[in-house]
C-alpha cells in the first residue's frame, strides 16, 4: 500500500452543488485538505480579443489548461506547493495573480469535467458525480454569474443556450458513468454528505502522521 495525499473529484455540472459540498468537506477537514478549483484552470488568452474571448466555448475540455491542472496535482501529492492561477471572470482570461497552494493530506479537484478527463481520474482515490435538476441547474448558474461574474441575465441565458446547455449533454452529463458516488441536491443530500466525510475520517486516521493510505489499491 502506497501513501500519500487522498485525491477526492467532485464533478457535476454547473450549478449543481459541487462546490458547496467541496466546501462542505474541506471545513470538515479542519485544515487538512485543499480545493483546485477547475474553473481557476481555463486557459489563458494573451492578445485574443475580448469579442473572441467573450464568444468562447467554456464548457468543452480544450477550454482547460489540463496540462497544468495536472502538474499541480502531481506536485503537491509530492509534497511541493504550487502558485495556483486565478482567473477573471469578467474578462474573460487569466490574471497576472496567483494563489499559493501549499500541501495538504487532502487533494478535493472540483469542476464540471474532472472526471471527463482520464489523467484525472487516474490520480483519484474518490470519484463523485453532484447531481441537479436543469432547472434548479440553470436558476443557480444566473444567479452566480449576475452577482458574482459581472454578467448581464441576456449574457447568461444566450451562452446557457447556446453551449452550457449542449456541452453539459455531451461532455459532462457522460462522465457520471466514472462515478464512485452520485449525490443528488449537492449539499443539501445530508445522508450522501455524511458518507463523504466518514469516508475522509476513514482515510486521514489510516496515517499516524497525518498522511492518509492511498485507497485506490484497496478499491482494485
Amino acid at each position: 500500500m502506497t501513501t500519500g495525499p487522498l485525491v477526492i473529484g467532485l464533478a457535476g455540472g454547473t450549478g449543481s452543488g459541487k462546490t458547496t459540498v467541496a466546501h462542505g468537506l474541506l471545513e470538515h477537514a479542519a485544515g487538512r485538505a485543499l480545493i483546485l478549483p477547475q474553473d481557476a484552470y481555463y486557459q489563458a488568452q494573451p492578445g485574443v480579443p475580448f469579442a473572441q474571448r467573450e464568444a468562447r466555448n467554456y464548457d468543452e475540455p480544450g477550454a482547460f489548461d489540463t496540462a497544468l491542472l495536472l502538474e499541480h496535482v502531481d506536485a503537491l501529492r509530492s509534497g511541493v506547493a504550487v502558485d495556483r492561477p486565478v482567473y477573471d471572470f469578467t474578462v474573460h482570461d487569466r490574471s497576472e495573480a496567483t494563489v499559493r497552494v501549499d500541501p495538504r493530506p487532502v487533494v478535493l479537484i472540483e469542476g464540471i469535467l474532472v472526471l471527463h478527463e482520464p489523467k484525472l481520474r487516474e490520480r483519484m482515490a474518490l470519484k463523485v458525480y453532484v447531481d441537479a435538476p436543469p432547472d434548479e441547474r440553470f436558476i443557480r448558474r444566473l444567479e452566480r454569474d449576475v452577482s458574482e461574474r459581472g454578467r448581464t441575465t441576456e449574457s447568461v441565458i444566450a451562452q446557457y443556450r447556446s453551449t452550457v446547455g449542449p456541452m453539459h449533454e455531451l461532455y459532462v452529463q457522460p462522465s457520471k458513468q466514472h462515478a464512485d458516488l452520485i449525490v443528488p441536491e449537492g449539499g443539501r443530500n445530508l445522508p450522501a454528505m455524511a458518507v463523504l466525510t466518514s469516508f475522509l475520517d476513514r482515510a486521514l486516521l489510516q496515517a499516524p502522521d497525518g498522511v492518509p493510505a492511498g485507497l485506490r489499491e484497496q478499491r482494485a
